[in-house]
């Protein structure tokens, strides 16, 4: 196969770059040029896809078997790819997002969505997103739209499993929120990028929630592997839902990867992602991209925050009021 990834050298389109050279694909990537290193093997294409000449003329007289698509931000610019892609790719796919579904609604493929326009120059995330498929399927009605959950993994430049590693590294008392037995659901890296290579290959098209089975791991999991990975002396106190809000922490952001199972958030991480499934995804066990990631981390050093999120981690001042010791007594570890 003759791959074009737009991007490549960050996360995503990283993983897929690998994963499709260790495949023996072809693999182009077009982007600034700015971030990262691309290996050897990858044909790279410079130029600015916000910049619609740029993009065009570094396309010029190229086409390719396949095209991969990581962006993220404003639809115009998938919108516009896509359209200088047409007649030049025999498939196409596009790493979307779950956020995509009306909030509170999202159970499987076919929930409702959020509005969203191809041509929109912004636009929050969900509206983002779904700007960015419509005019992916505009230029290419048989495109697959990877709707990928909570991605977790090497290179990953958010900042979530990273915090989690860099904090139970530490040691001592750490908050552990919720109960252990909580259900997460996401998609390593790897394997949201090795499914994409797969989906190409075949006639699958349309949406597609590429995220593990609620329950492939759960919270107590993640983070006792964080612990074996690291070697840390790590004591973990189980924090109550309600505990936890009572001091103002703020779910999925200040505790990444979690969400309470109740209110608003009700639901959340428990998709029916069978068609993911049935459409060849496989999981790898939480150990392994845990450990990975470390091994990463210890091997790069911590990645640049990306300005397009926000800074994960517990701030101090909330991890020592739950954590004070004449609180201890409090807290009973919930089931």
């Amino acid at each position: 196969m003759d791959l074009l990834v737009l991007g490549g050298t960050r996360f995503v389109g990283r993983a897929i770059l690998t994963e499709a050279l260790t495949h023996g694909w072809h693999v182009t990537a077009l982007n600034r040029g700015l971030t990262g290193d691309l290996p050897a093997a990858v044909t790279s294409l410079v130029a600015d896809r916000t910049d619609e000449k740029q993009l065009r003329a570094a396309l010029v007289g190229r086409s390719f078997d396949a095209v991969i698509d990581t962006w993220s931000g404003a639809p115009i610019v998938a919108t516009t790819a896509a359209a200088a892609l047409a007649g030049s790719a025999e498939r196409y796919a596009y790493v979307s997002s779950s956020s995509v579904y009306a909030w509170g609604t999202h159970r499987d493929e076919d929930s409702p969505l959020v509005d969203g326009e191809a041509s929109a120059a912004d636009g929050d995330c969900p509206a983002s997103k779904r700007g960015a498929e419509l005019g992916v399927i505009a230029a290419f009605p048989d495109a697959v739209l990877a709707r990928a959950g909570l991605i977790l993994g090497p290179y990953e430049d958010v900042g979530r499993l990273p915090w989690w590693l860099a904090r139970i590294a530490k040691g001592g008392a750490v908050v552990a929120p919720g109960r252990p037995r909580r259900p997460l659901q996401y998609v390593d890296v790897r394997d949201l990028a090795g499914w994409m290579l797969y989906a190409l290959t075949t006639d699958l098209r349309g949406p597609i929630d590429v995220i593990s089975e609620s329950g492939h791991a759960t919270t107590e999991q993640l983070l006792s592997s964080c612990k074996d990975a690291t070697g840390s002396d790590a004591e973990f106190h189980w924090i109550s839902e309600a505990d936890l809000a009572a001091v103002g922490v703020q779910p999925w952001t200040q505790l990444p990867c979690w969400v309470p199972e109740a209110g608003e958030f009700a639901g959340f991480l428990e998709a029916d992602t069978s068609r993911a499934l049935a459409a060849g995804l496989r999981c790898r066990p939480i150990v392994e991209t845990v450990a990975d990631t470390w091994v990463w981390l210890q091997a790069d050093g911590w990645p640049t925050q990306r300005g397009d999120r926000p800074t994960h981690g517990l701030p101090v001042e909330l991890e020592r009021a739950l954590l004070a010791p004449q609180t201890y007594p409090r807290w009973r570890r919930p089931t």
